[in-house]
């Protein structure tokens, strides 16, 4: 490995947020999900839970969607929603769900500088009933258009984005990485400590 990759490595683990993460309930097309990881690994998310409980387990992502994100990502897979809400629960403060709902609080209201997980549902359905049942709450993108619904790679996307700048205002992003977690993730891609 170049003296160069190295640098380019740690300046990468340096800004993985340890407190931000991505759930993807059922979501049907692997080029959606390769297209969220893409946008995870730009602004620093490393943690993403792929939960397939009404699908099949995705066997690959779509490699083009991701430009090969999935490698540097640290995927979690369930196929058991309150197994996969007991692991959410364990690591974050609140756990948010997109669903369009009279009590959804807007994306821009929330405090995504806390420990926070954010579920997107699948591409027919949106998040499922079980699924909002397990969560903090629920959280609307505000839109002015006629179709109330983003494609959820887009979605996830406006949404992430938005906790980067929060958390980029908050200076999470200058924060020490000599935590246990970010030690792992030198150990996981084979970076010398030290």
């Amino acid at each position: 490995m170049t003296n160069e990759r190295k640098e380019k490595l740690e300046q990468v683990i340096r800004k993985r947020q340890e407190g931000l993460a991505v759930v993807l309930e059922n979501v049907f097309d692997p080029h959606n999900i390769s297209a969220v990881m893409r946008s995870c690994d730009a602004v620093g998310i490393q943690d993403v839970y792929i939960l397939n409980t009404k699908i099949p387990r995705h066997k690959k992502w779509g490699a083009k969607s991701s430009s090969s994100a999935a490698k540097w990502l640290s995927i979690h897979q369930y196929d058991n929603a309150v197994a996969c809400f007991s692991d959410l629960k364990s690591r974050y403060d609140c756990v948010f769900t997109t669903h369009l709902s009279s009590d959804a609080a807007n994306l821009y209201q929330l405090d995504l500088t806390r420990r926070v997980a954010l579920v997107f549902g699948n591409e027919r359905e949106g998040v499922s009933d079980e699924i909002r049942a397990l969560a903090d709450g629920n959280f609307v993108i505000p839109q002015v258009g006629i179709i109330q619904s983003l494609n959820i790679s887009v979605a996830c996307a406006v949404s992430i984005y938005e906790a980067f700048r929060q958390r980029a205002d908050a200076g999470l992003y200058n924060g020490p990485a000599d935590t246990d977690y970010h030690r792992q993730l030198r150990t996981d891609w084979e970076l010398p400590q030290g």
